[in-house]
């Protein structure tokens, strides 16, 4: 779908989106579920993604009738996701280069994600990525999480700018409805742990940040 107005800026998803995080997540909440003889199912996985840690932990203790809090599973995510951080973080493809394109073209950047602020920064200063957009929005920074458009609002104007003008580029399906609901020009990424999604609304379906239709977007607008 062409823009109805011409866009001036975007903005990006962090978790399976710039990075392999939902991936990672997976093991994590696999290994969380193991250790109380449960297991982390696809339905299940389509429901937490893109929501703030503490909302998605508690949709699991109710999903299994978990003992624990949603607190109490946060601190053992963190220890888990901790110990493979390091080794295992990579950026998802067409990153690099799509954040080249859209500086070379003079269009500013901005994240927008669900992830508590400490994670985001640590992933993003592991690849020097932080300096390459003009801010940072996390869980800390609204009240209504996603599937609500609170941060995408907020972004709009953060950057001085209408929904209209903003591409926000998505993987989750909970992340995609709060782009969809903002007004933006909302583009679904496809990526192995989404292709089983549908993605209504979408001004663009893109098969990755590779994905050439992604920059013509802003030049065609």
């Amino acid at each position: 779908m062409e823009p109805t107005q011409a866009l001036s800026a975007a903005v990006f998803d962090l978790d399976g989106l710039m990075f392999n995080t939902e991936e990672l997540y997976h093991q994590v909440g696999a290994e969380m579920l193991r250790r109380r003889g449960k297991q982390l199912t696809e339905d299940l996985l389509d429901t937490m993604m893109g929501r703030q840690s503490r909302e998605a932990l508690q949709i699991m203790i109710d999903w299994h009738d978990l003992a624990d809090t949603a607190e109490e599973l946060e601190a053992e995510t963190d220890v888990i996701f901790g110990d493979i951080l390091e080794t295992k973080l990579k950026p998802m493809p067409g990153l690099m280069e799509l954040l080249d394109q859209l500086e070379a073209h003079a269009i500013p950047k901005a994240i927008a994600t669900s992830s508590r602020r400490p994670f985001a920064v640590t992933m993003l200063e592991k690849f020097n990525l932080l300096p390459r957009f003009s801010f940072l929005l996390t869980a800390e920074d609204i009240e209504l999480g996603k599937p609500d458009p609170q941060i995408y609002l907020r972004s709009a104007k953060m950057l001085g700018i209408e929904t209209v003008e903003m591409m926000v580029l998505e993987d989750s399906g909970n992340g995609f409805k709060a782009a969809v609901a903002s007004g933006s020009y909302a583009v679904a990424v496809l990526a192995n742990h989404n292709q089983h999604l549908a993605f209504p609304g979408a001004s663009l379906v893109a098969n990755s940040l590779a994905d050439e239709r992604i920059l013509t977007a802003f030049e065609g607008s």
